[in-house]
């Protein structure tokens, strides 16, 4: 699961801890992935190193075993049910520990298998967004823009986009808040998803965006949440993914570049390395902005 810095989120919380030991399960699948090895070799050490100290406290129990080394290799042999039969248990101590660490190593395989199926088993978006949000003029009226790629080679199918403004807001009372605000898209969803789209919310009177101002905008803490889903036909699941744009990523007066070409045999390509590339519109910043505000 990825980081909430990944997706343009810096925050902390207090009364709430960082790691959960209550619920393992939640930390073992939110762990990036070198820490989940690191805690699942920790751990085989530590109960390696716990059954061997067990095996010391009495000596002559695991035949053919002279160092403490030796008890440590057969700990960590039983807890993995491997067994090479050079040593051994010979006392009854000694056979009902290893019996109690055969049945952890189960235990253990088993754990740590059904936690590394699930972690490679959980669906991956592969969803390419361009690394910045245009506002220009399409049908002569100023729209919000954001273009999305499909990253997987297969198609994906009913696809929903929601784009959403956090915005500051000052409240009668004098308080000072964040609201959330969903801007309409001209087309929210679509039913296959091959290549390339844009989404575009038109900024009239109506719209949370049409009180801001160049100024104000670059002066804001104004993000944009832009949340996707879309089903997945090659490995049967939805997929999701989350993007946010701070102001300083919606660029004024520009609009994208065109992605898409034909072939003479008919084939369309897609080139997702210019998914982000932008140009400036014809009208530009300045007579965009004061066009706007006469809608």
């Amino acid at each position: 699961m990825a980081d909430p810095a990944s997706y343009g989120f810096q925050f902390a919380k207090i009364g709430v801890r960082r790691f959960d030991l209550s619920d393992p399960y939640h930390l073992a699948l939110t762990i990036s992935w070198p820490a989940f090895v690191a805690v699942i070799l920790g751990a085989f050490v530590l109960i390696s190193g716990l059954f061997a100290g067990l095996y010391l406290l009495q000596p002559g129990g695991i035949a053919n075993a002279h160092a403490p080394s030796d008890r440590l290799f057969f700990s960590v042999e039983t807890l993995a049910t491997v067994g090479y039969g050079e040593m051994y248990p010979q006392t009854v101590y000694a056979h009902l520990l290893a019996s109690a660490e055969i049945i952890c190593g189960m235990g253990f395989t088993a754990i740590t298998t059904g936690l590394i199926f699930v972690r490679f088993s959980r669906p991956q978006a592969r969803f390419v967004f361009s690394d910045v949000a245009v506002v220009t003029r399409h049908n002569g009226q100023p729209t919000l823009m954001v273009r999305l790629g499909n990253g997987r080679n297969s198609l994906l199918t009913k696809i929903v986009v929601q784009v959403n403004a956090l915005i500051n807001e000052d409240s009668p009372e004098g308080g000072n808040y964040r609201r959330v605000h969903e801007l309409k898209l001209v087309r929210a969803a679509m039913p296959i998803f091959p290549l390339v789209t844009t989404f575009m919310h038109v900024i009239d009177r109506h719209s949370p965006l049409a009180a801001t101002s160049p100024e104000t905008l670059s002066e804001s803490d104004m993000r944009l949440l832009v949340s996707v889903e879309a089903y997945d036909p090659a490995i049967g699941a939805v997929v999701h993914d989350l993007k946010t744009y701070v102001a300083s990523d919606i660029r004024l007066g520009w609009r994208f570049v065109d992605t898409m070409t034909v072939h003479d045999d008919g084939l369309v390509v897609a080139d997702l390395t210019r998914i982000s590339a932008i140009e400036p519109s014809t009208d530009g910043r300045e007579v965009w902005w004061h066009g706007m505000m006469e809608v």
